[in-house]
């Protein structure tokens, strides 16, 4: 069942504005964020350690890595993966992983069959505690857009190509409910510990518009 189909309510969080540290080439945005932050820290009004440790924080310990080391578990913990798509949230908060905009998690599958994509048709919902901080790409418009009308042509534009016999399920999150795609394991893995398996997880394979790579390759600059 589609997560589009369902009533998407009103979003009274708040957006995250973070850097892309995967790209050396700063944007407009993010240039001016730099500037914003320089210009508080020389008015006293925000103590750079702090800022750091925020940072940090969110693209780090509470960012995309959080997500892969679920993801490596359920590659490795047939038991530990059911319970993970039978009841997400609390398998989830068992590894520590929890707070706002990640209270109400559902772990959707790719398979050899069915590949999985989620977007935020109306907004940016996105799983904080899991994924860190939202891209910028899964916050703009023709995103939200292409997704639901155009979701292999979406996923064409991150270097994605799937069989056409191959179902593409697209999930809408809202301030309700947000998605995790828990990857197909790539071939070639099977020597690998949880902690290297987790090292190829991208963010972009658990929102769904790459799959893992190995040998890994660089998430796409979208």
């Amino acid at each position: 069942m589609s997560g589009h189909d369902h009533d998407h309510h009103h979003h009274d969080h708040a957006h995250g504005h973070g850097h892309d540290h995967e790209h050396p080439r700063l944007s407009d945005l993010q240039l001016r964020v730099k500037a914003l932050e320089s210009l508080l820290v020389e008015k006293g009004l925000v103590d750079p350690a702090a800022l750091d440790v925020f940072v940090d924080t969110y693209e780090t310990k509470v960012g995309p890595r959080n997500g892969a080391a679920v993801v490596a578990k359920a590659w490795t913990d047939p038991a530990f993966k059911k319970q993970l798509l039978e009841d997400p949230s609390t398998t989830i908060k068992s590894f520590g992983f929890e707070g706002r905009q990640g209270e109400h998690m559902v772990v959707v599958e790719n398979t050899e069959t069915v590949h999985n994509l989620v977007v935020c048709t109306l907004c940016s919902c996105y799983p904080w505690p899991v994924l860190g901080l939202p891209p910028v790409w899964y916050k703009s418009a023709p995103y939200r857009s292409r997704a639901v009308s155009d979701p292999r042509g979406v996923l064409a534009d991150f270097g994605t190509r799937l069989p056409d016999d191959v179902e593409i399920r697209v999930w809408d999150s809202t301030a309700e409910m947000r998605y995790l795609v828990l990857p197909a394991r790539p071939t070639g893995t099977e020597g690998l510990s949880e902690a290297d398996l987790a090292d190829i997880v991208t963010r972009n394979s658990m929102i769904g518009v790459e799959t893992v790579q190995y040998p890994p390759r660089r998430e796409a600059a979208q």
